[in-house]
This record gives structure tokens, sequence and C-alpha cells, in this order.
């Protein structure tokens, strides 16, 4: 995917699913969620070990059809395999955006995602997409 494209995709979404969120603050997904949030998305961490509490002051949801809600994006913070059940969870939720955090491979979820007409990232990641293209707030 190009840069433009990217860009095009951060500028529009508004509402980031984040699956796979952590409450502890050194591991990756806590420190993009609490990125994201101060670049103004809203971002609803999913994660079946934490749902019900609160991180970084929201809620956290056990799957993606518990959010109440439309989803823009889904941001993925699991393993390879996991992706392919995401995504076939972001077609149900039709979310617009699947999006694969850096190390995250998985062509059957691309296809998935492209089949169901999402839009499709794969191994990047917003926290470093956002400056690079310029976008921060």
């Amino acid at each position: 995917m190009r840069d433009q494209e990217i860009a095009e995709i951060l500028k529009r979404v508004r509402t980031i699913a984040l699956v796979g969120a952590s409450d502890k603050a050194n591991r990756p997904s806590y420190e993009v969620m609490e990125y994201l949030l101060h670049q103004g998305y809203t971002v609803i961490p999913v994660s079946p070990k934490l749902a019900g509490q609160t991180l970084l002051g929201q809620l956290v949801y056990e799957k993606l059809s518990d959010i109440p809600g439309p989803i823009d994006m889904v941001d993925v913070f699991r393993n390879a395999e996991a992706a392919v059940g995401v995504a076939r969870e972001a077609v149900e939720i039709k979310a617009k955006v699947l999006w694969l955090q850096k190390g995250v491979i998985s062509e059957e979820a691309q296809q998935i995602a492209l089949q169901a007409g999402l839009q499709f990232v794969m191994d990047k990641c917003p926290k470093q997409e956002i400056p690079a293209l310029g976008l921060e707030k």
C-alpha cells in the first residue's frame, strides 16, 4: 500500500478497535493505544482477558461484536494465525479498514478483508506512519 493511501486512511478513520490490547505500559499495544488517543482518535480496546475493565480510560470489550456503534478501523496486535479470525470478525461488524501491526503477516487475513471490500494495511504501525506522513496533531 502506498503512503498516499495510508495517509487517506489515517485522515478518514475516527474510531479504532484495538484487538490484543494490553494493560502493561511497556507493551507496544499499550503505547500505540495511548498515542492514538493523544492524536484524537477514539480507541476501543479489545481483550478477552481484560473485558469489563478500563484501559487508558476506555472500557475494554471481549470481542469486536460486543462494541456498540460503528468501527472504522480494526488494528490487530495478535499473531498471524489469530489475525484470520479477527479479519472475519472485522467483516462481520462492517469495519472499513483492517490494519495488521508490524510483524503480523497474513495473506489469508488480507484475502478475507479485500474480498469483503475492506481496505487493508499489513506490517505497519500507525504510531510510526502518522509522524512519517506529517499527520501528527
